[in-house]
């Protein structure tokens, strides 16, 4: 009999890792499916909280953080793409990608998961803006995700034009942050394992049954 287990996937819309590291960690729960059966929770984590309407330029917000040369950031944007397309995911990173802030893309997840649509809209956001370039600081392409993943539009306009669960996901990400977690994705296992970073599926696999072992009920 398969046991139970839940997963925290703490990450970030605009985090490529985090698209990678979810696809290999459903690649993985796919192949032990016969023995878990996994609960996955999406808790908000911004990389960039201060970051201001309308984004700032990929290449020139990474190249200030990490020091990096355009050319070094566009290298390394290219290994992380071929990364993507290792787990199906098409993502899109050239010289124009925008690094935008994604607060109200969390509190619509944060609305979405009481609807049982959290992993639908977690995708929608994905595809919206790494595969069709939208500005996650927009309404409106926020509201065409909700729509895609089958969620109510006018309702998730009210709710970002309400400012609704905004303090219970400031709170969400305070709790992530006091707890250790400076970098996504950070997966959590049962309130106890932690998992760090876009790991491949093999290596999510060998950890989960590891885990898997040493759960007794």
């Amino acid at each position: 009999m398969a046991k139970d287990m839940k997963i925290d996937f703490v990450s970030d819309i605009v985090c490529p890792w985090c698209v990678i590291g979810l696809r290999a960690l459903e690649q993985a729960l796919s192949n032990i499916r016969d023995i878990l059966k996994a609960d996955i929770h999406f808790q908000p984590f911004e990389l960039d909280p201060t970051m201001r309407k309308g984004g700032e330029n990929m290449l020139e917000y990474l190249g200030k953080k990490y020091g990096r040369s355009a050319e070094q950031t566009t290298v390394a944007q290219a290994a992380i793409i071929a990364r993507a397309a290792e787990v199906g995911f098409n993502m899109i990173r050239d010289s124009e990608t925008r690094i935008y802030n994604t607060f109200d893309a969390h509190r619509l997840l944060h609305w979405a998961e009481g609807g049982g649509r959290q992993t639908a809209l977690k995708y929608a956001l994905f595809d919206a803006y790494f595969t069709d370039r939208q500005a996650l600081d927009e309404p409106d392409a926020l509201i065409a995700a909700a729509r895609k993943a089958g969620l109510d539009a006018q309702k998730a306009r009210e709710v970002l034009e309400s400012g609704r669960y905004s303090d219970e996901v400031r709170a969400a990400e305070r709790k992530w942050r006091e707890a250790g977690i400076s970098s996504v994705p950070a997966i959590i296992i049962n309130d106890k394992y932690l998992i760090s970073g876009g790991q491949p599926a093999e290596t999510f696999e060998r950890t989960l049954r590891k885990i898997a072992s040493e759960i007794t009920s």
